[in-house]
């Protein structure tokens, strides 16, 4: 019987069983960031356990709330910075230098087929797009993370998906999982891998791979795998090409980590995406979806493009294309928050930042800020937000606040219109 990939992952990382079904796995990346790791901080420092495992396999960010905004944040973030430099963290991104962790790390090429990763952030399933097993875990396996390097999991069963056809105009990944999420459930997933096959994933940039994986943690999953591939080994490239002679000894070496044709799966959902339509939330769940001739026309008090979903290059040059040439609505205001400090300097670089602020956005440093409530565009009670985030839980962004996720291309046209809109009238 052949195996699924994180099958294969933890056949290849696991250190101890110490009971049937639990696997403690070694560590390939250990990722962090100022709001959860503090609290792991303080606790090994209480415990007279103040060291670290590997200061090349840890990977540290100050992103959620940069730079602080009070007291208490400036504290959660001295924490984490004391801590890098006390330890010699090579991998920490301080302010100016810092971004969304998790459009961050894999941009530095610190993500690579076959890795286990884990960081106190549930969205880690993110890094999955590269054929990586990545999960999200709580403050003690986080703790022992940074102290051993190893981390313990019961291994989960497999969802094969097989996402299949061309995404239609106007359609992106953010449709995609929107789609699937409403098809399967907030719980559908829960203790499962997500692991994402077809043609219409194969035809995705890596960018378009992670914000599919980004959101398999709103379907309750564990962690969101793409086929490690030539596009893999192309975004890679810069970072590994001392590794190997050749792209394709890359591509050779990295597809042992795809799943086998034979492997046996919990679940098989087949999606057609031929006729998939530009996908939007509502209500207090992520599951809670309609299409946009369902929702066009729901009034919005503010749109914002940004987040480790939805903040990338590729994100920003589909929402300008339709924003160039047009005008907030009057009603509206726009806030951009590109993912990292590259990303932001490409898009002034193409003239990106231009055009939003032409529209009439105010264009921010990269940071998580809004997308939690916690900075940059919180809203106030009764707001409605048209968002590339990932959540739109009540509160999400503000007390009393309302958030419909969605693609940047309909977040783009909603902005023009001061209320949902479809995007395909706008390419």
């Amino acid at each position: 019987m052949g195996k699924t990939t994180a099958e294969k992952i933890f056949d290849a990382h696991l250190v101890d069983e110490p009971f049937p079904g639990t696997k403690v796995l070694r560590l390939d990346a250990v990722l962090c960031h100022e709001i959860t790791t503090p609290i792991a901080i303080d606790d090994l420092i209480r415990r007279d356990k103040d060291r670290v495992f590997d200061t090349t396999k840890i990977k540290a960010v100050i992103d959620h709330v940069t730079p602080s905004k009070d007291s208490k944040t400036a504290t959660q973030a001295k924490i984490l910075r004391d801590w890098a430099r006390r330890h010699a963290i090579m991998d920490f991104f301080d302010i100016g230098a810092n971004g969304v962790c998790h459009a961050l790390f894999p941009e530095k090429g610190f993500i690579r087929p076959g890795y286990t990763v884990i960081m106190g952030d549930s969205h880690t399933c993110t890094h999955g797009a590269f054929g990586a097993f990545a999960a999200g875990i709580g403050t003690t396996d986080l703790e022992v993370g940074i102290l051993k390097g190893v981390c313990a999991f019961r291994q989960p069963k497999t969802i094969k998906f097989n996402i299949n056809g061309a995404l239609p105009k106007g359609v992106y990944a953010k449709d995609v999982i929107l789609h699937i999420i409403g098809k399967i459930g907030v719980n559908g997933a829960t203790d499962r891998v997500m692991e994402f096959h077809g043609t219409t994933v194969d035809a995705m940039t890596m960018e378009s791979r992670m914000t599919l994986c980004n959101m398999a943690i709103e379907a309750g999953g564990t962690s969101g795998i793409c086929m490690p591939d030539m596009t893999t080994v192309e975004f890679l490239w810069p970072f590994i090409n001392n590794d190997y002679e050749s792209k394709e000894a890359a591509l050779a070496d990295y597809s042992k980590w795809r799943a086998d044709a034979d492997a046996e799966y919990d679940r098989i959902i087949d999606i057609d995406v031929s006729s998939l339509q530009p996908t939007v939330t509502f209500g207090y769940k992520p599951d809670q979806v309609k299409t946009i001739s369902e929702i066009a026309g729901t009034p919005i008090d503010q749109v914002y493009l940004g987040s480790c979903t939805n903040g990338r290059l590729e994100d920003l040059r589909i929402a300008a294309r339709i924003l160039k040439g047009h005008k907030l609505a009057p009603n509206v205001r726009g806030i951009l928050s590109p993912a990292t400090p590259k990303i932001q300097q490409q898009a002034m670089n193409e003239g990106l930042i231009e055009i939003f602020m032409d529209a009439g956005f105010c264009v921010t440093n990269p940071t998580c800020g809004a997308c939690l409530g916690m900075s940059n565009g919180v809203l106030a009670e009764g707001e409605v937000c048209a968002s590339t985030t990932n959540r739109n839980f009540m509160g999400r962004m503000g007390k009393g606040g309302m958030v419909h996720l969605m693609s940047p291309a309909t977040a783009a046209a909603s902005a023009i219109e001061g209320k949902i809109a479809d995007p395909r009238k706008y390419l």
